[in-house]
């Protein structure tokens, strides 16, 4: 750390103690609580997708060849509803996500068709794999009844959103319970209009130190999807707020719904963002490191090589693997098994930049890859002749940057007040010093006026006569 980040966090620790202590979740609390309750960053999620430019090659053994087609844009909005403060110095909320298409940020229309695998009958393929024959027959008797290929030619907003498919309708009659939704089939169709559950937080009302920390989620303070204790646990922030007085040494840990577990970013370095001093934190290379390279993700297998996640348990046995976008910190079999992919950190990794006496986000990306373990089904002429391997769906970025109002009233606090402090600490030494040599100066003049006075009085001085 600079001389001069050292001073700068001299000033404002001196000056802003108090004022740090009103990051609690408290309504008096005046604009930390109103940034809780309604996030003034303006969030938006960039959704890449990964079309297959060989289908019929791929199909029959070859390497998928992948294009990638993006961004596609989505204003997000967040909004804390049934906010409920608790006695034990915690509070309960719901928060509610829309998503608006921004047509101003995207590489093109809702409307963009792209081919890509046919998620639904892909995946349905593999949780039949392993059922009697005769019920794999009427699958398959029913992917040709519906018309269902390999790939479908669908639009951006059908993908994410929704379509009608009769297959869906078809799986719940026939196979109740192997998949978990009825009606539209889209990746996000769950998304919009939607929360990520309740979640109880601690105010820090009690102890600064534990503000933001879940304290549970859903009524559970730790999940069942896991094989250890340690996996299973509900640690950190939700992902939004930290503790103040952050420190290099310090993780930042949140816990996550969309990805069935804590995650945890470490420090990278320290710098600026919009003006205002920030840590930034990155996520380690062991975050979906398996368990052989790294042994405390054990709890989180069966695993597949290094790099990415298994969600199964949580998604309803699919098979969907989450990994950082193009296998970024994954073992090079995974993006060496397709042509396209090139990771890379300044694209594909992902960063939170936090002001680390408030633990207040200022520039957040968090990017995550969506990936469909694929291979050929024996009795699925749909599956071909696919060579088992992770083929990369979408990636998709969540990121804000913190400007406007709250930008101002932050620069205003944290960066303008401190430099005028640290200025006028230099005034006042300056002024001090001055003071100091002023009555030192006086008290010199004074010393020689009464020494004058005592030398004059001994040459004036008329002797008294003697008797």
């Amino acid at each position: 750390m600079s001389s001069r980040d050292e001073r700068y966090y001299t000033s404002v620790i001196c000056c802003c103690c108090s004022r740090v202590q009103k990051v609690q979740i408290d309504p008096s609390s005046g604009l930390a609580y109103t940034m809780w309750r309604d996030i003034p960053v303006p969030f938006y999620m960039s959704v890449y997708f990964f079309e297959v430019k060989n289908p019929t090659e791929f199909l029959s053994g070859e390497k998928a060849v992948l294009s990638q087609r993006g961004p596609y844009v989505y204003r997000e909005y967040r909004q804390k509803s049934n906010i409920t403060f608790h006695d034990n110095f915690t509070v309960s909320y719901r928060e509610y996500r829309q998503y608006h298409f921004s047509p101003e940020h995207s590489v093109g229309n809702e409307s963009d068709e792209l081919i890509l695998p046919n998620m639904l009958a892909l995946s349905a393929a593999l949780m039949v794999e392993h059922l009697p024959y005769a019920l794999k027959v009427i699958f398959s008797t029913a992917l040709k009844t519906f018309n269902e290929k390999s790939f479908i030619q669908k639009s951006v907003k059908e993908i994410l959103w929704g379509y009608d498919d009769p297959l869906v309708d078809f799986l719940n009659r026939v196979f109740p319970g192997i998949i978990p939704f009825k009606g539209k089939f889209g990746l996000f169709v769950d998304f919009n209009n939607s929360n990520t559950g309740l979640f109880t937080v601690n105010t820090g009302a009690d102890n600064i130190s534990k503000v933001h920390l879940v304290d549970n989620w859903n009524g559970v303070t730790e999940l069942s999807y896991w094989n250890t204790e340690q996996c299973n646990m509900i640690n950190g922030t939700a992902g939004e707020m930290w503790a103040p007085f952050l420190t290099p040494s310090d993780t930042l840990k949140f816990y996550t719904p969309d990805a069935c577990r804590t995650l945890e970013l470490v420090y990278q370095k320290s710098g600026w963002t919009s003006h205002i001093p920030s840590f930034r934190y990155v996520a380690p290379k062991t975050m979906f490191a398996n368990g052989s390279t790294y042994p405390p993700n054990e709890g989180f297998c069966p695993c597949r090589e290094s790099g990415v996640l298994n969600v199964s348990s949580c998604r309803h046995n699919s098979q969907v693997f989450v990994s950082h976008p193009h296998f970024y910190n994954g073992d090079p079999v995974l993006w060496q098994a397709v042509h396209g992919l090139t990771p890379n950190e300044r694209e594909h990794g992902l960063f939170i930049d936090i002001h680390p006496l408030t633990g207040i986000p200022l520039n957040v990306s968090i990017k995550l890859q969506l990936n469909l373990f694929l291979k050929s089904v024996q009795g699925i002429t749909e599956t071909g002749k696919i060579r088992p391997l992770l083929l990369p769906f979408l990636w998709f970025e969540e990121s804000g940057i913190i400007d406007g109002p709250a930008l101002d009233t932050f620069y205003n606090y944290l960066v303008l007040l401190p430099k005028i402090l640290e200025f006028l600490q230099y005034i006042l030494i300056a002024l001090g010093c001055l003071m100091v040599l002023l009555a030192l100066v006086i008290l010199h003049l004074r010393k020689r006026v009464r020494a004058s006075k005592t030398t004059t009085n001994d040459i004036y001085t008329v002797p008294q006569p003697q008797e």
